[in-house]
């Protein structure tokens, strides 16, 4: 995987990244894959058309993005149960999803799409802290990878997704603040922070949420402006991986 040159996590401090790495297509079926890391947390992302729509959406002359997300049974500490076991995804894995799936619809022109439907699929290898983003990062690799397949392929004329995504999470632990938490640090945060930029700057997603502690408006602003420092170097990162696929 190529590595960014964010610090060790040992040494990165409160507002830096921890260790992002992307690697370009590691799946030889799907029309476009990714693998990354962002500290001990790895999640594969692989990216389908599909030459149908929801019911809902037949005759709409567009197409749909939608995503899945799962965790596999080992990814934490402790074995967890399937879900596919329990008969229906947890309501956490509903929220993920639908996060996943809005942030992405974000960036996609579905009338260039055709009546097609883009299926997105995250799967938890490894959990250590912000999932969901690591996920939004790597969906937004393995999406830009399968339409250029697929337009070199002749399937569509132009590119359906528009911009880059990148996804930050933030924790106030005690009175300081930590970008891209691991899960020790997340478990102990009195205040979480969930961000989805375009790469125009763009919020595509802001979400809050405090317990114990309250938060000032002041807060906010220094949690957004350290999530775009933080969502500049995970586009760097991204353009790169893209760059090399293309040379």
């Amino acid at each position: 995987m190529a590595q960014t040159k964010q610090t060790d996590d040992k040494t990165r401090g409160a507002t830096g990244l921890r260790p992002l790495a992307f690697a370009a297509d590691p799946n030889p079926w799907a029309e476009g894959s990714c693998r990354v890391s962002q500290g001990r947390t790895e999640v594969l992302v692989t990216a389908t058309l599909e030459e149908r729509l929801p019911p809902w959406r037949r005759g709409a002359r567009a197409g749909w993005v939608t995503a899945e997300y799962a965790m596999l049974p080992r990814a934490t500490s402790e074995r967890g149960r399937r879900e596919s076991a329990a008969g229906r995804p947890g309501g956490r894995t509903m929220e993920i999803q639908r996060l996943v799936g809005r942030s992405l619809r974000a960036v996609h022109d579905f009338k260039k799409m055709g009546e097609r439907l883009l299926v997105v699929d995250a799967d938890v290898l490894v959990a250590d802290g912000g999932t969901r983003v690591a996920s939004i990062n790597g969906a937004s690799v393995a999406c830009a990878l399968a339409w250029r397949a697929l337009k070199s392929r002749g399937v569509v004329a132009t590119d359906p997704m528009e911009q880059l995504l990148a996804a930050v999470s933030c924790a106030r632990v005690g009175d300081a603040l930590v970008i891209d938490p691991d899960y020790a640090q997340d478990s102990a945060a009195n205040l979480d922070a969930n961000l989805v930029f375009a790469e125009d700057g763009a919020l595509i997603e802001l979400q809050f949420g405090a317990e114990g502690q309250n938060f000032s408006r002041g807060l906010v602003d220094e949690i957004l402006t350290l999530g775009w420092s933080a969502a500049a170097e995970i586009f760097a990162a991204q353009r790169e991986v893209l760059a090399r696929r293309d040379s």
